[in-house]
């Protein structure tokens, strides 16, 4: 068993560890990994990426990035959990299901462990429509039976929403939302909303499940003296699917901005005059809040939103409520917004007031730092 880094001096050292996700990851990097750097403790993330580098006290570590789902599980993940366990970091912070496994090792050899439950993982693998309906109930129990199992046996567990939450010990869990940092709300310099072009963003993954078809069709249905545009900012998942959509109409209205930075989100954000949500009443989407709803939020954007119960609590009058399968209602919330831009502008403010009142990061980092300080001690740890 290697030595218990516990009894070391100096900085905690803490590793945070992916598969699935990216290097700069919003939630994994641009969150919990800077706040903890913040707050004095020795951060590394080890996560597929293009290059090692040192971003606001972070050290990231990469690994090549997978090439399909087989080699992600079978190379990546390997890879990027036995970095962290030579790294001897004292806590390691995991951020997919597939590390559970490696989770248990880490708890063999002395290491602290936190899992970072991003989503609902039984709810998810049940919308996974390429699987037979019998093959996604039995995985789905399976997962939810590993999942909780595992989680048992580690130190601390994160998830995203309280309905996450209830699936675990409530005295090792806490909820730590994707709210935006108050340093991205728009700076004095951002175009006055009355001066914005007709422009609808949506921000994330683009599948079919996420309203992608609905996004694209809607568009060309909403008429103006400017041609509205549907600005997408990110990556298709199957990428066949772009081709799939550049056959409908509202293709011509689309641009495709691709995976943007967080400086690149930023300006699309001060450019648009509407955020989209429209994602698909898939089980794990009812009680989902998706980080962009709330950077459009903080953006000052009224949201076109899926009619789902948890985004009416969050948002409020801060947007319009639609039907996502119903192309027409897309397409009609987006045409009265345009048309009327007092009134889009006013919802703007009420979900910008929000963020800025109560539904930002700071707040949450504090819940993350007090699980922190919990399961390993302060940031930097005295010697015994």
């Amino acid at each position: 068993m290697s030595p218990d880094p516990r009894a070391a001096a100096g900085p905690v050292r803490v590793a945070h560890v992916t598969s699935v996700h990216e290097a700069h990851d919003v939630r994994i990097f641009h969150k919990e990994c800077r706040s903890l750097a913040q707050a004095g403790y020795e951060v590394s993330l080890f996560a597929p990426g293009d290059h090692d580098e040192t971003l606001d006290g972070v050290r990231i570590h990469v690994v090549p990035p997978p090439r399909s789902r087989f080699e992600r599980v079978a190379r990546t993940t390997p890879r990027v959990a036995l970095a962290a366990l030579r790294s001897n970091a004292r806590v390691i912070h995991l951020h997919d299901p597939e590390l559970l496994p490696w989770g248990l090792l880490f708890k063999l050899v002395g290491r602290h462990v936190i899992y970072d439950a991003h989503e609902n993982l039984p709810k998810d693998i049940r919308t996974k429509h390429y699987l037979p309906m019998w093959l996604r109930r039995l995985l789905a129990a399976v997962a939810d039976l590993a999942e909780r199992t595992c989680c048992a046996c580690f130190d601390g567990v994160i998830t995203v929403t309280p309905g996450i939450a209830v699936r675990f010990a409530s005295r090792r869990t806490v909820v730590v939302r994707n709210y935006p940092r108050l340093e991205e709300l728009p700076a004095g310099d951002a175009p006055p909303y009355a001066a914005r072009r007709p422009i609808a963003l949506y921000l994330g993954g683009l599948s079919v499940i996420r309203g992608a078809r609905e996004m694209v069709q809607a568009i060309g249905r909403v008429n103006g003296s400017v041609p509205p545009e549907l600005w997408l900012a990110g990556r298709f998942d199957p990428p066949p699917l772009e081709a799939d959509l550049s056959r409908d109409s509202g293709w011509a209205r689309t641009v495709r901005l691709g995976w943007r930075s967080r400086e690149q989100v930023r300006a699309a954000l001060d450019q648009a005059c509407i955020g989209l949500l429209v994602l698909h009443p898939a089980p794990n989407h009812l009680d989902s809040l998706p980080i962009k709803l709330f950077e459009y939020m903080g953006a000052g954007l009224p949201v076109v939103a899926s009619d789902f119960a948890a985004w009416r609590e969050v948002l409020g009058d801060g947007g319009l409520y639609v039907d996502p399968l119903d192309v027409g209602a897309i397409a009609g919330a987006i045409q009265w917004l345009l048309a009327h831009p007092q009134e889009a502008e006013r919802m703007g403010r009420v979900g910008q007031a929000a963020v800025t009142r109560e539904l930002h990061w700071e707040r949450e980092a504090r819940t993350l730092l007090r699980l922190y300080e919990r399961v390993a001690g302060p940031a930097r740890a005295t010697a015994s």
